[in-house]
Parts: structure tokens; C-alpha cells; sequence
């Protein structure tokens, strides 16, 4: 049997809280623009690759179809995108952010870039490089343990 201080029992628990601390952070800097972490990451990716569609969208911000389909039903609402149907696929809708979606990123931006810089505060380029790196393999791990 594992000791109760062995360091994988308390990774998952590590990374949560980090997320959630991170996340409520860049929350709490967004929270004058009437938006969330999760409704922003979704309104970056719209915005960075006009006429997305939502299964990409999903697929991209690694979330299921309902919960993607609420957000940007939400972000819709709020004016920061659009809907149109695909003309190679009647389907399936093209999202684009509006005037006021790709102001609202380009405003927040820096808000990011600060929570995630204050979040890594410390730590060398290299050792950046090489947490990134991990993740990434962790992230991959996780995603085929499903199939098992």
C-alpha cells in the first residue's frame, strides 16, 4: 500500500485548486464586463477563427456539445456573437464575433495575460516550458484513459 503523503494522491487535488484559483481570479477581473472564464475562453476562440462551428468550438475548449450549445446561446444573447448556417452543411451554424465580442477580447486580453503572469510569478522561461510540457502530457494521458 501507497504512504498517505505520496505526491500522486494529491496532484489531482493540485491541479484542481490551482485551476480554481486561477479561474476565480481572471473571474473576478472579468467581472465588470458581464462575463465568465468559460463563456471568454469560448468568445476568444470565435473571435480568433471567424465562422468556427460549434462541434469545432467544442472540440477546441475540450467541453461536451450541451454545455458548448449553452455558452454560446449566452454569448448570443449578450450581442458578442452570431449564428449563420453553413452553406456546406445545412446543420451546422457559423459563429463570428460581433463589433462587440471582438472589443470585449481585445479589452481583456491584458486581464489574461496579468492573472496568468501573477499565477506563474517565479519561475524561469525554462521552467515554464517544461510545466507546459507536462501538462500537455498529463492532458493527453487523461484523454485516452476512457478507451481502456
Amino acid at each position: 500500500m501507497m504512504p498517505i503523503s505520496s505526491p500522486q494522491q494529491f496532484l489531482g487535488f493540485l491541479l484542481g485548486s490551482t485551476h480554481r484559483r486561477i479561474s476565480n481570479g481572471f473571474a473576478r477581473a472579468l467581472k465588470p464586463y458581464d462575463i465568465t472564464p468559460e463563456q471568454w475562453s469560448v468568445l476568444l476562440m470565435i473571435a480568433d477563427r471567424g465562422g468556427i462551428n460549434q462541434k469545432e468550438v467544442a472540440a477546441a475548449a475540450a467541453k461536451d456539445q450541451p454545455t458548448t450549445a449553452r455558452i454560446v446561446e449566452l454569448l448570443q444573447k449578450k450581442g458578442f456573437i452570431t449564428k449563420s448556417t453553413s452553406p456546406s452543411d445545412r446543420r451546422a451554424f457559423l459563429l463570428y464575433a460581433t463589433e462587440e465580442g471582438k472589443e470585449l477580447i481585445e479589452s481583456t486580453l491584458q486581464l489574461e495575460e496579468q492573472n496568468i503572469n501573477a499565477a506563474v510569478a517565479g519561475l524561469t522561461p525554462q521552467q515554464l516550458e517544461e510545466l507546459r510540457g507536462m501538462l500537455e502530457l498529463i492532458y493527453h494521458n487523461t484523454g485516452n484513459s476512457h478507451q481502456e
